[in-house]
């Protein structure tokens, strides 16, 4: 997905129920708001692990990770019956304009747009690949569409997570949203993470 992707051998860990501790079932929900008709995204979606929970509140679930050893991991689960699995890079997204009614990722926004090379505060141009992921975005989301991304924040001073200069800080990670032509909802940011609520 772009700056890096995370490793299959420790794929267990994403597994991990701890991992409510930065992004809940029910946070996920209440921002995404899924409709029973609607058609989602999970951007990176790994295990499954926040696939499982979003896919009964849905029609359609598209499982999204670049890796194909995940999407197999994944299906060593019991995978809902509202999943699809799409192996595609989030800059390259098999969907037509203005397909999904949301799209959503939990901890995997720093793959697919680097921040060592995004726009900062001081304007410095973000690398073509960040720029086309969030453009992409843009597209498969129909007006209205919502798209939540909750990620490990730059302000954040943990051992978990990826490396700080990895991450985004919250001021980022909107300001090239808006520029991808996204309106921000809702951004909220927390002692490790951010999460944030973009509207087409």
């Amino acid at each position: 997905m772009g700056f890096h992707t995370y490793p299959v051998d420790r794929a267990d860990a994403l597994e991990d129920p701890s991992r409510y501790r930065y992004c809940s079932r029910e946070e996920l929900l209440a921002m995404l708001e899924p409709t029973a008709d609607g058609v989602v995204a999970d951007l990176g979606s790994g295990t499954g692990f926040y696939a499982d929970d979003v896919a009964p509140f849905v029609d359609t679930l598209y499982a999204v990770d670049v890796q194909p050893a995940m999407h197999d991991r994944y299906r060593e689960k019991d995978v809902p019956e509202a999943v699809e699995f799409v192996t595609a890079e989030i800059s390259s997204l098999p969907f037509d304009d203005g397909e999904l009614d949301g799209a959503y990722s939990t901890m995997t926004h720093h793959e697919y747009a680097s921040p060592t090379a995004a726009a900062d505060a001081e304007g410095a141009e973000a690398d073509d690949d960040a720029d086309g992921a969030l453009a992409e975005l843009a597209r498969v989301l129909h007006p209205g569409g919502r798209l939540v991304t909750v990620d490990w924040s730059a302000d954040g001073d943990s051992d978990a997570g990826p490396p700080l200069e990895e991450r985004f800080d919250l001021a980022t990670a909107t300001a090239r949203l808006e520029a991808a032509g996204f309106e921000i909802e809702f951004a909220s940011g927390r002692p490790e993470t951010f999460a944030i609520v973009a509207t087409r």
